[in-house]
């Protein structure tokens, strides 16, 4: 059984360093009842993830790192990592979020498990090979946030285009997008970089790139967005869309423009 834990700036860093979190940011104010009534009850039913609450107008260095204000808000972490979060959150939230720690936990138990079997000589992170220049990807979607896209979208783009899926956990047609933009990533693996950021984690892209509506789909090439569309897109329409961006040459004397499908 978990306790909903207070905490300030002191004890923060060392609070989530290692765990999988779910907190609330509030002074009190704001904070809808059906919320507090669902993060009580997870609180007293939940025994691997810990449960905290924070004062952002007392703690004016996490109210900084997160970019908080007065409004309430929820967020999951895992060890450290801001994984989503929400504004003013409802009930429902906590169960959504709850669900994306638990992934998280299952998946780090059955990598643990994996790593006895694994071989030193497979390891299929994406690297650089120095001599060939070339991009060797693990063909699976990468996560950016704020404070990566510069070097891990628009600079890797000189390099290698890079695809964009602009989501969010609650966003009903990002999961119809999701298994698509795995497939492209193993399928064109080496070839482009497929890439994907959570809107409401990183707040300063959302509103960097005015997106007013998920999920949206952007495409990097030469240092340059490319393509900047909203919309599920069937399976075929990305592959094509992932064709054309390949091909594309982009004119150094040129700005940005964008290729339709």
């Amino acid at each position: 059984m978990s306790t909903i834990l207070t905490v300030n700036d002191s004890d923060w860093s060392s609070t989530v360093a290692d765990k999988a979190v779910l907190v609330l940011f509030s002074n009190g104010d704001g904070v809808r009842g059906d919320f507090t009534t669902q993060f009580k009850k997870s609180a007293a039913e939940e025994n691997n993830i810990a449960f905290l609450q924070l004062d952002p107008s007392k703690n004016p260095e996490t109210a900084a790192a997160y970019n908080l204000g007065e409004k309430p808000i929820m967020a999951a972490l895992y060890k450290g990592e801001l994984l989503t979060r929400r504004q003013k959150p409802w009930g429902s939230d906590v169960i959504l979020a709850i669900d994306l720690l638990e992934s998280k936990l299952a998946e780090e138990k059955a990598a643990s498990a994996a790593v006895t079997t694994e071989k030193p000589d497979e390891d299929v992170s994406e690297e650089r090979n120095p001599e060939e220049n070339v991009i060797v990807s693990d063909g699976k979607p990468f996560v950016v946030t704020d404070n990566t896209f510069q070097a891990e979208v628009i600079d890797y783009s000189n390099d290698t285009p890079v695809l964009v899926d602009f989501w969010a956990e609650w966003c009903g047609p990002c999961r119809m997008v999701a298994p698509i933009m795995e497939k492209m990533a193993e399928e064109f693996a080496g070839q482009i970089r497929v890439a994907k950021v959570d809107t409401d984690a990183n707040p300063g892209l959302s509103q960097a790139f005015q997106i007013r509506s998920i999920p949206t789909i952007m495409a990097f090439k030469d240092g340059k967005l490319v393509f900047n569309q909203p919309g599920a897109f069937p399976e075929e329409a990305f592959r094509d869309l992932i064709k054309q961006l390949i091909d594309l040459e982009i004119p150094e004397d040129e700005g940005e423009e964008e290729p339709q499908q």
